[in-house]
């Protein structure tokens, strides 16, 4: 099948007002063109291990957790009347101010229904990102006669943000210091999945009240149990 190119898929910032990002969003942001490129980085979080010699030439490494993954998006906005293709846009599209108010709204705006600014989703293509935004910076390039911006760069930074759920099934470690869940098998109980995941049952009360279980006793088989980490449980936090 040939590609149309003037039914490219554009990115979209989807807007949810809660974490699970479900249903229809509250607010969606079209690029105006899709970006030329779009950066995803990883990065982990080393610190030194403690009582070690003084004088050490060669520090051993800790591992502390792995940082949010970020995305970082380069978007165009263009007032001049031609869209990517070279073709004259429809009379009354939105201008560049129209188009910057809609990603701010979207993004970066305190909702106070919520009391927070959007959850997100970034999607283009195969990529479906939730995510917060970080920062957003705006250049303008192109002026009308009458200070009217035409041009707008944007350089866009996100961060993820996973909720609770889908982070313990992304990240499946073993861990007690970890959260991460488990799917309920036939024959299941509560004590016996605290004590594959903690090597004690003693704390699967706590487990059922962090997951607010109003029958912990009978457990249905394909629900997921999210068990935080061990820590947490014995400090009550």
């Amino acid at each position: 099948m040939g590609l149309n190119l003037f039914k490219l898929e554009k990115l979209n910032i989807k807007a949810y007002e809660k974490k699970e990002r479900s249903g229809f969003p509250a607010k969606t942001f079209e690029a105006m063109f899709n970006p030329s490129s779009l950066k995803q980085s990883y990065e982990i979080l080393w610190g030194n291990k403690k009582q070690q010699p003084v004088n050490s030439s060669g520090l051993e490494l800790e591992y502390i957790g792995n940082k949010p993954q970020r995305l970082d998006l380069d978007l165009l906005l263009d007032g001049t009347g031609v869209d990517q293709m070279g073709v004259a846009a429809l009379v009354g599209s939105k201008t560049v101010s129209d188009r910057v108010k809609d990603l701010l709204d979207a993004a970066f705006t305190y909702n106070g229904s919520i009391h927070e600014p959007y959850f997100l989703v970034v999607e283009w293509g195969s990529l479906k990102f939730p995510c917060r935004l970080e920062s957003v910076d705006i250049t303008y390039t192109s002026f009308n006669r009458d200070g009217t911006p035409l041009r707008a760069e944007l350089k866009v930074g996100f961060i993820s943000d996973n909720e609770d759920k889908r982070r313990a099934k992304m990240e499946d470690k073993q861990s007690p210091d970890l959260t991460h869940g488990r799917i309920v098998r036939e024959g299941d109980t509560l004590p016996l999945l605290t004590t594959a995941v903690y090597g004690s049952s003693a704390y699967y009360v706590d487990v059922a009240r962090f997951n607010q279980l109003d029958n912990f006793r009978s457990l249905t088989a394909g629900e997921q149990i999210l068990f935080p980490p061990l820590q947490s449980l014995i400090s009550g936090s």
